[in-house]
């Protein structure tokens, strides 16, 4: 199995775990889509913006002695979006409505986040 198809197959899980979650993508942190599931236009806005929003997270997470930044949670009124940390070069952003089980969320995220960054060093 490519690269590539690991982290398909590991969207789609995440997504058959969390059926709540209505998007997902894998990026580095320099803002660049590796793998995705959102729409094709919102993918490059979501990567540039995930990787612009951990980087002000890291700043304000050493800034303010809170240790290594892991996660950050941007809440509408309507959808969340929740960025976490896949090792040092990628992140996992997911998308839910604001109604979503936050808990399966936030058991699963993590799970899949070090997958992420276990494919990404491999």
């Amino acid at each position: 199995m490519s690269r590539q198809e690991e982290y398909m197959s590991l969207v789609r899980q995440l997504r058959e775990n969390v059926p709540d979650i209505s998007g997902a993508m894998i990026a580095t942190v320099d803002g660049l889509s590796i793998c995705t599931d959102f729409p094709e236009g919102e993918a490059a806005r979501i990567a540039a913006m995930g990787a612009s929003s951990i980087g002000l997270g890291n700043r304000i997470a050493t800034t303010t002695d809170l240790g290594q930044l892991s996660q950050m949670m941007i809440e509408g009124k309507s959808e969340l979006l929740i960025i976490y940390m896949a090792g040092p070069g990628a992140i996992l952003a997911l998308r839910a409505p604001i109604r979503a089980n936050l808990g399966l969320i936030r058991l699963e995220g993590p799970k899949a986040a070090a997958k992420v960054a276990e494919l990404v060093v491999a």
